[in-house]
């Protein structure tokens, strides 16, 4: 492959050895537990460099490999480590950079387990304190910085409301304070918004989403500096045992060769859906970076190249049963809580973040039971519109 190729050919070509597989135009699945050598000293070199031999297949697996090499290549990273979720990914990265005692700085409307990892599992176990803020000035998180602050942990554009955080200014921040920086940047993919190359630290994705695109499997992956990524895999990775299966990488193979056509799509129809719903009187609001009403509109141009397909809306309605015969009514919109996939989804964030949350942690969300996520999957945009049509008219 030449240096500069675009990014389809990477994600097409990128990793692949077909002479060593028999020229092959798909990789085969390495299915196996254990690899063997042929003597004592062919075994005892490679386990002097786990990080690059294949040795059992909680450490490497070549087609494990091969997904590694294209999402680096893809975010302009040294180096990526694929997890067997999302969350497997985010807490290996925040145990990477974080010690007892120590402090970090996050979004609000981060993630959720992601946000009950940081202000319960690792405060009870770890002491690590967390300072929640709303991330849409940088004033935010210098105010927040403790002498203790050792991560800021960013999500831009954000969980529910979708806020974005200047990146650029959060890791000059950072840097300056020699406090580290990581990201979820799941909702925008590397095709759309590349943070390595504005300064942070460690990028985390949930694979399950758009890396995945047919709901068929779970995974996630970190990616940044080599120096980071050898200290993950000998630690959170190999130690922890979170190991992601080689049928679950060979699928992300299948699938990445398609993300950037399956991105334009999903961009071209959440665009449509965006300014009908915007148009609508039965909506109050759309929350969706893509469009001009959206506050930090310019913001988002400055750091972002395109947008993904997941959104908000807020109803014209506070009535709970009109809400869920609304919900209740979709047909070609699915009901579920992930996205990222081939099918349209429809859900109400409060269903699960009443159960997550108290009434005051919920109401400091900014969202209420009038508030609708979708996602726009690969469907026909006009069957999606007139989805929506039929259910709102319902309210």
């Amino acid at each position: 492959m030449k240096k500069n190729s675009k990014l389809e050919t990477i994600l097409t070509h990128y990793g692949e050895d077909r002479g060593a597989y028999h020229g092959a135009v798909v990789p085969p699945i390495f299915q196996n537990s254990l690899f063997t050598f042929e003597d004592w000293e062919s075994i005892d070199k490679a386990f002097d460099d786990r990080m690059n031999n294949y040795i059992y297949s909680r450490g490497k697996n070549p087609t494990v490999s091969i997904v590694e090499e294209k999402i680096a290549k893809l975010s302009g990273g040294e180096k990526a480590q694929l997890f067997p979720s999302g969350m497997a990914a985010i807490t290996a990265s925040c145990l990477h950079f974080l010690e007892p005692n120590d402090h970090v700085i996050a979004i609000k409307n981060l993630y959720g387990p992601a946000s009950t990892l940081l202000k319960s599992y690792l405060a009870k176990k770890m002491n690590i304190e967390t300072t929640f803020v709303a991330g849409n000035d940088i004033e935010d998180f210098e105010n927040a910085i403790q002498e203790n602050t050792k991560l800021i942990y960013l999500e831009s554009p954000s969980s529910v409301i979708f806020s974005l955080q200047d990146i650029k200014a959060v890791a000059k921040l950072a840097k300056s304070k020699g406090i580290k920086t990581m990201i979820d940047n799941t909702w925008s993919t590397p095709i759309f918004q590349k943070p390595l190359e504005m300064g942070i630290d460690l990028e985390v994705h949930s694979c399950s989403k758009y890396f995945g695109g047919h709901s068929d499997l779970i995974g996630g992956v970190v990616i940044g500096k080599k120096e980071d990524l050898d200290s993950i895999f000998l630690n959170e990775y190999e130690i922890l045992g979170a190991k992601v299966a080689p049928m679950e990488a060979w699928l992300l193979v299948r699938s990445l060769r398609t993300l950037s056509m399956r991105l334009e799509r999903h961009q071209a129809s959440a665009m449509k859906v965006a300014q009908f719903l915007e148009k609508h009187p039965k909506i109050k609001q759309v929350t969706y970076p893509g469009l001009p009403s959206f506050p930090q509109y310019q913001l988002g141009k400055q750091q972002m190249s395109g947008y993904g397909s997941l959104m908000a809306f807020q109803l014209n309605a506070n009535d709970l049963e009109k809400i869920k015969s609304f919900f209740n009514n979709f047909s070609v919109f699915q009901k579920g809580v992930g996205w990222g996939g081939h099918e349209s989804l429809v859900y109400v964030p409060a269903i699960s973040y009443l159960k997550e949350l108290d009434e005051e942690q919920f109401a400091g969300m900014g969202i209420s039971v009038g508030d609708i996520r979708i996602f726009i999957g690969l469907e026909h945009v006009d069957d999606l519109i007139e989805d929506l049509k039929e259910s709102l008219a319902l309210i």
